[in-house]
């Protein structure tokens, strides 16, 4: 059991899954300190609030409902795509761009190859044709 345990946590994409949640949580503090310390402010300094809590707040007993939470939680998804989008995907996208500019792709085989492959299969059917005696020549 300890042997089939050491197999699975040394194989490639188990600690490729691994490197890439760590990489995501660190990611995560960073795409959140942005929307928190910098698009929420910038929202608030223009409209006010920076969340939509208490909107259309009701209590029923001694219990409050507030709806405006969802509403506070929706945006808060679209600025953190919109964060990753505009901050990340687009530069990321771009970069990868100039990268390939200047890539030619590879040829799908190499044309000598290819021409060797023909032959020999020419010499095949030749051979097949003669009953297997063309192969004296």
């Amino acid at each position: 059991m300890i042997q089939g345990f050491k197999e699975f946590i040394s194989r490639g994409n188990a600690i490729d899954l691994a490197v890439g949640m760590v990489i995501g949580a660190a990611f995560t503090a960073v795409v959140t300190a942005l929307v928190e310390q910098v698009i929420n402010p910038l929202i608030g300094g223009i409209f006010g609030e920076p969340n939509f809590d208490d909107v259309a707040a009701f209590t029923i007993g001694d219990a409050t409902v507030k709806p405006g939470a969802v509403i506070t939680a929706l945006v808060s998804f679209l600025l953190v795509a919109l964060a990753l989008y505009f901050f990340i995907i687009i530069p990321m996208n771009k970069l990868a761009e100039r990268r390939n500019a200047g890539v030619e792709e590879a040829p799908a085989a190499d044309a000598d190859d290819v021409a060797v492959l023909k032959e020999i299969r020419d010499l095949l059917i030749v051979q097949n044709a003669d009953g297997g005696e063309g192969q004296n020549r």
